[in-house]
């Protein structure tokens, strides 16, 4: 029913935004991705998506800046801007060019959630009657709702899904939290009664077979795009997660 653009210049971010919600509950039937603001502007007028959803900065050039000139085509897309920044500026030239929403990354599932949910019934003039919310809220590993975990945990989850296919640590996240690896760890371990690195696998090991069961894919690419660069390493992790092979699966699919 919905159409959704994407862009940002990082494909892993791309990635993750496209996996962050499961946008077919909401009716988005289509969702495109693009790494640049030239490519974003020949897309919208192409396709007219429902929603776009933009990077503040997209190379050397500007999320809004772009928007400004759509938004001059008088194209119905409705805007959400993504940033890393927190800069003010930022903000008010989002709100200036009519953008629906400014969210700071790395982007937080719920806020999202909310964001996308009040276009469609405000905007788009649809309902949301047919999305559950309790399976929209509970994460595929864990199984347990997202608000009965703590806010760090859940911005933990999210560098996960975000980054799994890079070399993400206990120690990298650790880093970036400014705090130490082990008691990060503890904390995790405590919250979630999985340790960082067997959820982290428990995830790629989701995603690989979702991967291999709907397409032809080969194994090793897939393997390589849920982050193991060992071939070996990747089958040795799966038939322990599933007890059997990928191509068994695959067969079987």
């Amino acid at each position: 029913m919905y159409k959704l653009l994407i862009i940002d210049d990082e494909p892993q971010i791309l990635e993750g935004m496209k996996r962050i919600l499961d946008w077919k509950q909401y009716g988005f039937s289509r969702i495109d991705t693009c790494e640049s603001t030239e490519a974003a502007m020949s897309m919208v007028v192409d396709l007219v998506p429902d929603v776009a959803i933009f990077d503040v900065c997209i190379g050397k050039n500007l999320g809004y800046e772009a928007i400004f000139k759509l938004n001059e085509l008088h194209i119905p897309t409705k805007y959400v801007i993504m940033s890393g920044y927190s800069e003010f500026k930022y903000a008010q030239e989002a709100i200036r060019c009519g953008v629906k929403d400014y969210l700071l990354k790395p982007v937080d599932r719920i806020k999202l959630q909310q964001v996308i949910e009040k276009i469609i019934v405000e905007d788009l003039h649809g309902t949301i009657g047919n999305v559950s919310c309790e399976s929209l809220n509970k994460d595929p590993v864990l199984g347990v709702s997202y608000d009965s975990l703590s806010k760090l945990v859940n911005r933990i989850l999210l560098m996960i899904k975000t980054e799994y296919a890079q070399n993400i640590t206990l120690k990298s996240v650790a880093e970036r939290f400014q705090m130490n690896s082990t008691y990060l760890g503890q904390l995790f371990l405590k919250e979630s009664e999985m340790k960082f690195s067997e959820y982290l696998m428990a995830y790629r090991m989701l995603l690989a077979q979702e991967r291999i069961q709907s397409s032809d894919e080969k194994i090793s690419s897939i393997a390589l795009s849920v982050g193991y660069n060992n071939l070996n390493y990747f089958y040795t992790h799966f038939h322990t997660f599933f007890g059997k092979s990928p191509s068994d699966l695959r067969g079987k699919g």
